[in-house]
């Protein structure tokens, strides 16, 4: 858990760590804190605010996590409220949604990531005594090739509505393979399903800001190393043109929504990630 995108997971948990425990906190994760403990952080990282985990470098991302993790919340319980009772969330993580959001009777969600991951959040969350509030189902799978099957085999409809959440996630992706990613996702959702991004396909570039980049060697990463090079298609046109319909707006517009005030390099670097809720007509 301590390099590649196993590291990225354990930093984006101790984030909503740090958020959860926040006197503005935008979210509330009382698994995140154990999480990040029994991974072994990379780097200093820090789980809960005072110091570098609410000002210096971690504040921003911090905000980035906060934000877009209440974003995602509200995209859940919105679907939820339409009637959606089926989830995927790709490349899950340390994510524990099914456990500390309240999901309607007969939800099932489905979290897809590699086999060790999920092995990792299973232990340390049956430590814990956590109790998933849906029918949680983990699909051991690799968003690279394969995986669509091993959904199928958990028990996925495709004829069902469905509420897709991709967060922290296509930016790692080449361009070839976010294309098949929104071709799959596209070809297994029914009428009225949701699908909640978070993108931005100049993260790269904006990587390049000196003070992103400190922040990111703070944490033990190298993120330039990790995030898919190359043109891409916006995931919102390309939904768009593929029958759905998209609402969007930038992380510096849901920060103001949400009465949060960027710090300048989150104002820099995180802001102009797109936060994108689209609808399959």
């Amino acid at each position: 858990m301590r390099t590649g995108v196993g590291a990225t997971a354990v930093v984006a948990a101790a984030g909503r760590a740090v958020e959860t425990h926040r006197q503005d906190g935008l979210l509330d994760d009382p698994y995140a804190e154990a999480l990040v403990l029994a991974a072994g952080p990379p780097g200093n990282v820090p789980t809960r605010p005072g110091g570098d985990g609410e000002h210096g470098n971690w504040r921003a991302l911090s905000d980035l996590v906060g934000i877009r993790g209440k974003f995602f919340d509200d995209a859940a319980r919105r679907a939820a409220g339409f009637g959606v009772r089926q989830v995927v969330l790709l490349a899950s993580g340390l994510d524990t949604r099914a456990h500390r959001l309240d999901w309607p009777a007969g939800t099932v969600l489905f979290e897809i990531d590699q086999p060790a991951v999920l092995e990792f959040k299973n232990q340390v969350l049956r430590v814990a005594g956590a109790q998933a509030r849906c029918d949680r189902r983990p699909v051991p799978a690799d968003l690279r090739e394969g995986w669509p099957d091993a959904l199928r085999d958990a028990g996925f409809d495709p004829g069902r509505a469905t509420l897709w959440i991709a967060e922290g996630l296509l930016y790692y992706l080449t361009p070839d393979g976010q294309r098949g990613l929104l071709e799959s996702v596209h070809a297994l959702s029914a009428p009225g399903s949701r699908w909640a991004i978070e993108d931005d396909p100049h993260f790269l570039e904006r990587m390049d800001d000196p003070e992103a980049r400190a922040s990111s060697e703070a944490l033990g990463l190298d993120l330039r190393s990790l995030l898919g090079a190359g043109a891409r298609p916006d995931p919102g046109e390309w939904l768009r043109t593929h029958g759905w319909i998209v609402e969007s707006r930038t992380l510096r517009t849901a920060a103001s929504e949400y009465g949060r005030t960027l710090t300048p390099v989150g104002e820099r670097v995180n802001g102009p990630f797109v936060l994108v809720n689209a609808r399959k007509a």
